[in-house]
């Protein structure tokens, strides 16, 4: 039987996923000779010689079996006759070449089930051990600090194997053959207990001792995979209150760890999708609606009918939870208000000593800061709220190949960067709000090692078109540095374009609504139907502009806002009076407010948040927004269980939809005074006065154009009554309904809009429609 060599290049996630020893086995499995051998680009060279029926049977095997958390983006293959120089199969030791662009190494991996078994074992050498991990599962992206993905090239190369550990690391039939976050108690990274100001805490057992503390009402740190939470109870309200006190999060919900799928569904409903996505290797925060038996402190999730809940996704994680009594643990980013992730002990110290009473601690060193990811199942389809850990840096692989190379960086909140190659798209890690020197520097970072580990080389720079944000300035010394062109891309524009480049779609209606985004007219956009094609988009529709009395004050206390849409009503200056305590300074505050709007000099708006906003002042529900989003989210959450009261057919004139009537409306009966249910129904109907009119809006422009697919994005999409609202009445006529599932249809997938429209314009090398400035 003939012989035959064949040298393969095999690219995507092929490092760190347990590749290199499924490789090994399935050669050897088939007789073949040769080696494989990780790359300096994240790619993974292969090289077998043997009967070719055993060498093709061999590379089917490669697609066909490969290791779940292995993705192939590209596997060339080269045949030639064979050179008799092997007499075995190896794993060679990596090789400093490789020019293959677009291989990135995994996210990291949630703790796997043999890990758990092993960790809770206690004739297992590995039982207890807070760091276990296998080929399956554990940090990569956190701890790399460079390709190949080899321990020398982590965090782990501090800690050299024991004759255990090295034993299993050379066995091929071993889980562990070849994992480079090997370890365990001889070799590996200790853990310890501290005081907030770095006394050790001498005790036989620091995870237990931590639990015990959590229980008692303690705030603990705990330094994880991607960063340091802060951890406590939450059957207990004083330790959350106090929390909240020192992290200047009057309002904000906390995510919650739970230390199983029991306890989960003990307060929180979770669904078939639900359970899917927390217990997934990716471990990401699940937006939950709270269960009618709901016993965890109100403190936790205030205001809202969900709570955000993660499950364990490391061995330090659960058993600390195991240790404990309490069914779930708050476990939020421990950070500095507006800051990034802490992620070194002396900086924990430094940044958040005075939050916490102890700190549990390990000595392994965090490479990468890495966010919880956040997702939550909108309309029975699952939505990315934050994209970060579990995911990120793995790319999002397109429909079009858009044969350029761009560097795209978000706008001021909430923010990621992307990096577009031709038909795929990578994102970092979440970013935050750039507002401040530390997150700037992060981003700049971020995108500096993606752009190493992807070997990219951007021909262009894309940012928002607002020229204040920190991300233009940004962009204007990344295009300076690199010797591009930067583009800058309507806010909008890029969502929409986001939900196309996802979907494959050439042309759509694009309805999106959000907070804010700089139109191009100079105002503030944020309820808009854009007409969205390659070549640009058209502004074809969008909600009433309302004036913003005292601008950004507006947005951070709605009764200005709500103000603003009453005026020129007989109704707002009787109205804003009577609510005139619920504002900073009274009713000083109120007078200055009618006299903003009365000069007729105020900003003027279109955002739907706002009048979202608006509407939960009036049916006070919400009057000072102390997080992103805060008033619109505590309308969706009262809003459960409502009907429509108000009968209001959507008033559309010259494709504005009127929005003051139904704002006059509620305000009206609020008014005359509401109970519970009133309060229900009129948050329902605004609710559903918006979907329905901007689906009309939307479908007449669809009519009228001839195309056949609507996109539905921004922040408004999270709203689950809007978004099905919407829906349904898209489907009803007979069209083709989409929305962001794998980037988040907010802000934290605006850069990947950003990339995709930056790509069409330097294709074309035209500006045009893409209202995009060449600079």
């Amino acid at each position: 039987m003939g012989k035959v060599r064949a040298e393969v290049r095999v690219s995507g996630i092929v490092q760190g996923v347990g590749f290199r020893p499924f490789v090994y086995r399935a050669a050897v499995g088939r007789g073949l000779k040769g080696f494989v051998q990780n790359l300096k680009d994240a790619s993974v060279r292969i090289v077998v010689e043997g009967p070719e029926p055993s060498v093709r049977s061999f590379l089917d095997a490669l697609v066909e079996e490969r290791p779940p958390l292995a993705i192939i983006n590209k596997f060339d293959v080269s045949y030639s006759e064979p050179k008799e120089e092997f007499t075995d199969f190896r794993i060679l030791e990596s090789s400093e070449q490789g020019s293959v662009a677009g291989s990135v190494i995994p996210a990291d991996v949630a703790i796997c089930e043999d890990c758990v078994k092993e960790l809770l074992n206690p004739a297992d050498r590995r039982f207890g051990y807070f760091f276990i991990t296998c080929t399956n599962c554990g940090p990569r992206f956190t701890i790399t600090l460079d390709t190949p993905y080899d321990r020398k090239n982590t965090s782990m190369k501090d800690f050299p194997m024991c004759k255990s550990c090295s034993a299993e690391y050379e066995n091929p039939l071993d889980r562990r053959f070849h994992a480079q976050t090997i370890a365990c108690p001889e070799c590996g990274p200790r853990v310890y207990l501290t005081t907030n100001d770095g006394m050790l805490v001498e005790c036989k057992d620091p995870i237990s001792e931590a639990a015990k503390l959590i229980d008692e009402g303690y705030i603990v740190a705990v330094k994880g995979n991607g960063g340091f939470h802060v951890a406590t109870a939450t059957t207990i309200s004083e330790p959350i209150l106090r929390l909240r006190r020192v992290k200047h999060r009057r309002q904000k919900p906390f995510a919650v760890m739970a230390k199983d799928l029991k306890s989960v569904k003990s307060f929180a409903i979770v669904g078939s999708q639900e359970e899917a996505l927390l217990t997934s290797p990716a471990r990401p925060i699940v937006l939950l609606r709270k269960s009618e038996n709901y016993y965890l402190s109100d403190e936790v999730a205030p205001g809202l009918h969900t709570v955000g809940v993660m499950l364990p996704y490391t061995g330090l994680h659960l058993l600390l939870l195991l240790n404990s009594k309490e069914p779930a643990y708050v476990m939020t980013s421990a950070n500095p208000p507006g800051e990034p992730i802490v992620i070194k002990d002396q900086e924990a110290y430094v940044r958040i000593g005075r939050e916490v009473d102890y700190m549990l601690l390990h000595n392994r060193e965090i490479v990468n800061r890495c966010d919880d990811s956040v997702v939550r199942v909108v309309d029975g389809s699952v939505s990315q709220i934050r994209r970060s850990r579990g995911y990120a840096p793995e790319p999002i692989s397109l429909r079009h190949d858009y044969g350029k190379e761009v560097v795209a960086l978000g706008g001021e909140l909430n923010v990621a960067g992307c990096i577009l190659m031709g038909d795929k798209a990578f994102l970092t890690q979440h970013i935050g709000d750039v507002e401040c020197v530390e997150t700037y520097e992060f981003l700049e970072s971020a995108i500096s090692y993606l752009a190493r580990l992807t070997r990219a080389k951007p021909e262009v720079i894309a940012h928002d078109l607002h020229p204040g944000f920190q991300t233009t300035r940004l962009a204007e010394e990344l295009a300076e540095m690199f010797g591009v062109p930067r583009v800058a891309v309507q806010h909008h524009h890029a969502h929409v374009a986001s939900v196309m480049a996802e979907h494959g779609l050439d042309e759509v209606v694009g309805i999106a609504c959000d907070g804010f985004g700089y139109g191009d007219d100079g105002l503030a956009w944020g309820g808009e139907v854009l007409l969205c094609d390659g070549n640009g988009y058209r502004r074809v529709g969008h909600l009433e502009n309302h004036p913003m009395p005292g601008g950004d004050l507006a947005a951070k206390y709605p009764v200005r806002m709500a103000a603003g849409i009453l005026s020129g009503s007989d109704l707002c200056e009787e109205w804003l009076f009577s609510n005139a305590d619920k504002l900073p300074r009274g009713r000083v505050e109120a007078e200055i407010v009618l006299k903003q709007i009365r000069s007729g000099r105020s900003v003027k708006t279109s955002s739907a948040g706002r009048v979202l906003d608006s509407v939960a002042a009036i049916l006070g529900v919400c009057y000072e927004r102390t997080y992103e989003g805060e008033p619109a989210m505590k309308l969706e959450s009262i809003a459960i269980g409502g009907s429509d009261v108000l009968g209001l057919r959507p008033e559309i004139s010259g494709r504005i939809l009127r929005t003051r009537c139904m704002v006059e409306s509620i305000a009206e009966m609020a008014m005359r005074g509401l109970d519970l249910k009133g309060v229900r129904d009129l948050a329902f109907s605004a609710q559903d006065y918006l979907a329905s009119g901007l689906a009309e809006l939307a479908l007449e422009v669809a009519e009228d154009e001839g195309i056949k697919n609507v996109a539905f994005t921004g922040g408004v999409a999270y709203n689950e009554q809007i978004r099905a609202t919407i829906r349904r009445r898209v489907e009803a006529k007979g069209l083709r309904f989409y929305t962001n599932v794998r980037v988040p249809p907010g802000d934290g997938g605006l850069s990947f809009g950003q990339a995709v429209v930056a790509a069409g314009w330097a294709s074309t090398a035209r500006s045009g429609r893409y209202s995009a400035s060449y600079a």
